[in-house]
Formats: C-alpha cells, sequence, structure tokens
C-alpha cells in the first residue's frame, strides 16, 4: 500500500470517529478513566460488526470508593491543597490507588501509595463532566534522519493542545464533576503553573545514557532516571518526591547511581556469560528464560510464535495415509508422470490447405 493511501484511509477512519465522538458520543475504546467502568450499551449499529459480536459499550461510575474518591479529589483540590497533599491523605486513608484498585489491567505496577501524577491525570481529565472527549492525543511520523530517509520513521505520541478537543455535544454518561468545577480545577492549575518563577525547561537531553530504560530501583523496581550531573551521567530514582509517603515502603527521598560504577561489573559479566567456553550454557539458560518469560505473561507472546511447550510430531508416532489413490496416482500414492505430447504428424487429422499451382518465373527483356 503507498503512503498516500494510507493517509487517506488515515483521514477517513479519524474523520468517522470524529464524528461519532462528537454526535453520537460514543465510546471508542481504551481504559475507562478511574471512577468508571464499562457497561454493554447493545450490538454494534454496524451490521457487520454485529454478525462478528462487537457490541457497543458506555461508562457508569464505579461505586461506591472509586467515584467518590474522584469527587473527593476534586473537592480537596478547589479548597488549596496541593498534588502531593491529596496523595498522602488518601493514602493514609488507606484507599488503593488507581494502579492497585484495577490490578487486572495493571500487573506490571506495584501500587503501593498513590502519587502526584495519578491527582494530575484525574484532575485533568474531561469525562469526569459526563462528556465524551476523543482526539487528545495524536500520533505523528519522526523521520529517524531528516538526511536519509530511507532510514524509515518512528511513531511518536503527543499530547493535543484542549482546543483541539473533540467533545461531545451532550452529556452521554453520569458526571461525577459538574462542568462549572471542572473548568475551575482546570483555571487554577493553570494559575500556579504561571505562578512559577523558573519555568520548566523542556525534557530534552544531549547526553547519552546507556543503561536508559534498563536501570531499575532495587526498593521500589521503578525504572530510575537519567541524570547528568557534575560531569558524568547518573540514574536516579525519586519516588519519596513523586508519590506520598507510606509505611510499607522505606525509601530515601533520593538515590543516585554514577553510570560508570555500573558499566565495568556489567561488561565484565558479560565477557564470562558468553566466554566461547560458556557459550552454550547461556544460549539454553537464554532460551529457558524466554520460556519462563511466555509462560507467566502470555501477553508478551506474538499471535504468529509458536507456543515454547509445543513439539514437532515424531515420525514414529504418523500414522499412514489411507486414503484412496487417485486416477492421476499410482497404486503406492506416488504422483504417476505426466505424458508426453506428441506432435501432430498425421496428416489425416489435420486439414491441409490445398497449394496453387506455381507457374515458371519470366524475365522481362524489354
Amino acid at each position: 500500500m503507498s503512503k498516500g493511501e494510507r493517509n487517506r484511509i488515515k483521514i477517513r477512519v479519524r474523520t468517522a470517529m470524529a464524528s461519532q465522538a462528537q454526535l453520537e458520543g460514543r465510546f471508542l475504546g481504551g481504559r475507562p478513566p478511574y471512577g468508571y467502568t464499562l457497561e454493554d450499551a447493545g450490538p454494534h449499529p454496524n451490521p457487520a460488526k454485529a454478525a462478528d459480536g462487537k457490541r457497543l459499550h458506555r461508562l457508569v461510575p464505579d461505586h461506591p470508593v472509586a467515584a467518590a474518591v474522584v469527587q473527593r479529589i476534586f473537592a480537596e483540590y478547589l479548597h488549596g491543597m496541593g498534588y502531593l497533599a491529596i496523595a498522602t491523605g488518601l493514602t493514609h486513608d488507606a484507599i488503593p490507588c488507581p494502579s492497585a484498585h484495577d490490578r487486572a489491567r495493571n500487573p506490571h505496577r506495584t501500587g503501593p501509595a498513590w502519587s502526584k501524577s495519578a491527582v494530575a491525570a484525574i484532575l485533568a481529565n474531561p469525562r469526569y463532566t459526563g462528556h465524551e472527549v476523543w482526539n487528545k492525543q495524536r500520533k505523528d511520523e519522526v523521520l529517524l534522519d531528516i538526511d536519509d530517509i530511507t532510514l524509515g520513521h518512528r511513531t511518536k505520541q503527543s499530547w493535543n493542545k484542549p482546543d483541539q478537543w473533540i467533545w461531545s455535544a451532550q452529556p452521554v454518561h453520569e458526571p461525577l464533576v459538574s462542568l462549572d468545577d471542572f473548568k475551575a480545577a482546570q483555571a487554577q492549575r493553570t494559575s500556579r503553573h504561571q505562578q512559577r518563577d523558573h519555568p520548566r525547561p523542556p525534557r530534552t537531553t544531549t547526553h547519552p545514557y546507556v543503561l536508559r530504560g534498563r536501570m531499575l530501583c532495587s526498593i521500589c523496581r521503578r525504572k530510575m532516571q537519567g541524570s547528568f550531573n557534575n560531569g558524568h551521567p547518573h540514574y536516579r530514582c525519586r519516588y519519596a518526591a513523586e508519590y506520598a509517603h507510606t509505611t510499607a515502603l522505606d525509601h530515601p527521598r533520593t538515590i543516585y547511581v554514577r553510570e560508570d560504577a555500573v558499566l565495568p561489573r556489567l561488561d565484565a559479566w558479560i565477557a564470562q556469560s558468553f566466554d566461547p567456553a560458556r557459550l552454550d550454557r547461556a544460549l539454553r539458560e537464554l532460551q529457558r528464560s524466554q520460556e519462563t518469560t511466555l509462560t507467566t505473561a502470555p501477553h508478551l507472546k506474538s499471535p504468529a510464535s509458536p507456543s515454547p511447550t509445543a513439539t514437532a510430531a515424531s515420525p514414529t508416532t504418523a500414522q499412514p495415509s489411507t486414503a484412496a489413490p487417485t486416477p492421476n496416482s499410482s497404486p503406492d500414492g506416488s504422483p504417476r508422470p505426466k505424458p508426453r505430447k506428441q506432435p501432430h504428424n498425421d496428416s489425416s487429422t489435420k486439414p491441409t490447405r490445398p497449394s496453387a499451382p506455381c507457374s515458371p518465373r519470366t524475365r522481362s527483356t524489354s
């Protein structure tokens, strides 16, 4: 498929989804926000999709705990409390955070306490007003190298501005907060951000981090962030600055690890593990680890990949074929060779065109 045709299909699909969200207020998929659950809303209006078993869904409040927590967060924030103060109060009252409340969708998160980011995400979600809102995010295709377009591109997800969001014309599910309270909370968030003496710079870095995304804190099991300090790359964990304090986890305010303190030991371990004398053992351990991962986390398995426990059928257990020979096969089941076509030399079967009498050529003497 050409890129132009793919873009045309994308535009048509996005236009249809925008109309469905704005005119019908249809829930277009994804996780329900904290405080709501999904309820069946009948068969799909498209007959083909309905015949395939697809159905519509709508949001309903998650009573009695989660919906009340959302209302409490908005009320406390409008009374002047900050993100961390709200998170601390919820954790102190033993209210599970969103990841702990829905463990089925968050098996990779520990969820010991509420975080500032979770409170901020709830305050910024417009669907608590009862309206369906779509187009909050977009996917951009960014070239890997602008000087060499043959290298392809990567897909980058970005946030759209609030004026680009598509709201349903009317409320389509039960609201948890009023539209006025939501607008007041957004105005208060904007005012607090503008009161900062030093605006936060964009999160861009020119320093390479060899272990980016691979360093985990041994206490909270969260990914550590890259930080360049005193001319050296570090990895830090700021759990205590982002999450409410809980007695279930004794975590320092900040943990720093220098990269050059880890790389030499890591290089020595890799050289020892993949030594030619131990290469076969290392490969067997890698295969065993992969099979264990696919067994314990089947959602990571590709649909097209075979099961790690599947084995090939033994040739001794294969049953002989009992199918009757076909006209084009010999009695033992092997295909017969096709007869070679012979040229038609029989004049009796091929009509011939009578030849005209030949007259001798004469040369003109004039």
